[in-house]
């Protein structure tokens, strides 16, 4: 295995020459140069709707194929499976109205108090739609490791939605313990996947439904599922009559933007390059996220134990297994005051409840959540240091 060089990454990406400490990455990752030329050149390549009979069509045609292969590496999926949409919010409403299609009263989905309402609100309002019954599954606010799925299930649960990671906490719930639980229930799980893919390897298999942005990792603002084409032909999503029915274009609804799926490509073979090796393209992600995944725990434990050591910081989240993502207060001021000085010191790291308003909610923090520290790739040391004064000047 390789190394992972932070500085030989830093100089990859043009937004850092502006000067700050970015820890604002679970919002949304800065670009490296090679997606955003991507990006471009495909814009202003010779374009037209899919096809093999002009080399417009041929273009279009093969960026899309290239993009559901280069997203099949990095999930581990199988590339007639993957969907691509505006974003993880958009596809899961699409798949929460089909899915809830055979749903009725009395039937029973399973969603948590961890997760971002992408993965929350889509089924509660389908179960409200159809006099299904909504089970929530609590986290134990201390540790945020999330409570005992089993007394949850029944013959009559549907569906059951986690999150691989909070974008809140970090926090990781075990998936591959939960998933025979969820499917001897004979129940679909459905896994949103999009604050951990940027930070470990994945295999999209440990659920029915796997979920990711590639703009958390680097790629342009889209989303992407990951499903068996097998499970994808038994549903029936609302379409337009002349809209092909097969799968899984029969979930894409119009004309897939070219240049973002070709960016999307760009940003999976950018992080296949960032260290790893391996005889096939999976081979090198899975490798070069083991690196990078490495390198952030490193980073992530540091900056916690020196937050943690100022008496006025507040830690919240200290699940066993989780991202580099750390959530704090400091008393005596309101976290986005301390977003506000930390953002006047060049230093990106915002304040809020970031979505995920059911943990923020859960751990007494309301719908105002607390500050929110994410670390990247291209964070450094350096960018540790700066947060940790910046805060210890604050709390003196």
């Amino acid at each position: 295995m390789g190394t992972f060089e932070v500085e030989a990454v830093r100089k990859q990406f043009p937004g850092l020459a502006e000067g700050a400490a970015h820890f604002d990455g679970p919002g949304g990752s800065q670009t490296p140069q090679v997606v955003a030329d991507t990006v471009a050149r495909t814009m202003v390549s010779a374009l037209a709707n899919r096809g093999r009979l002009t080399p417009a069509e041929r273009l279009a045609d093969e960026i899309v194929l290239t993009a559901r292969q280069a997203m099949a590496d990095l999930l581990g999926a199988d590339p007639r499976g993957i969907v691509f949409g505006r974003s993880m919010t958009q596809l899961t409403y699409d798949f929460a109205r089909t899915l809830a299609k055979t749903w009725r009263p009395g039937d029973e989905v399973v969603v948590t108090r961890l997760d971002h309402d992408a993965n929350v609100r889509p089924w509660v309002q389908a179960a409200e739609a159809t006099g299904a019954t909504v089970r929530r599954l609590g986290f134990d606010p201390e540790t945020s490791e999330l409570d005992d799925l089993a007394p949850l299930l029944s013959d009559r649960t549907r569906l059951v939605a986690v999150t691989a990671a909070s974008n809140l906490l970090g926090t990781r719930p075990d998936l591959e313990s939960l998933a025979p639980l969820v499917r001897d229930a004979g129940a679909l799980f459905y896994v949103d996947g999009v604050h951990l893919t940027a930070h470990a390897p994945v295999d999209a298999t440990v659920g029915d439904f796997y979920l990711c942005s590639p703009y958390k990792f680097f790629g342009p603002h889209c989303g992407v599922l990951a499903a068996a084409p097998a499970l994808l032909e038994t549903l029936r999503p609302d379409k337009l009559l002349p809209s092909t029915d097969v799968v899984p274009e029969r979930f894409e609804l119009g004309t897939l933007p070219y240049e973002l799926l070709a960016g999307t490509t760009a940003a999976v073979e950018f992080i296949a390059g960032l260290g790893g090796d391996g005889d096939t393209t999976r081979a090198r992600l899975r490798s070069s996220l083991e690196l990078l995944e490495a390198y952030e725990d490193v980073l992530r434990a540091d900056l916690e134990s020196r937050l943690a050591a100022i008496d006025a910081v507040t830690l919240y989240g200290h699940a066993r297994h989780r991202t580099p993502t750390l959530l704090f207060s400091v008393a005596g001021y309101e976290s986005a005051e301390v977003a506000a000085k930390l953002a006047e010191r060049g230093i990106n790291a915002p304040a809020g409840a970031f979505y995920a308003i059911e943990p923020s909610r859960h751990l007494g923090l309301g719908d105002t959540g607390a500050v929110r520290a994410g670390l990247a790739p291209y964070t450094n040391q350096a960018d540790v240091d700066r947060l940790v004064e910046a805060v210890q000047d604050l709390s003196s």
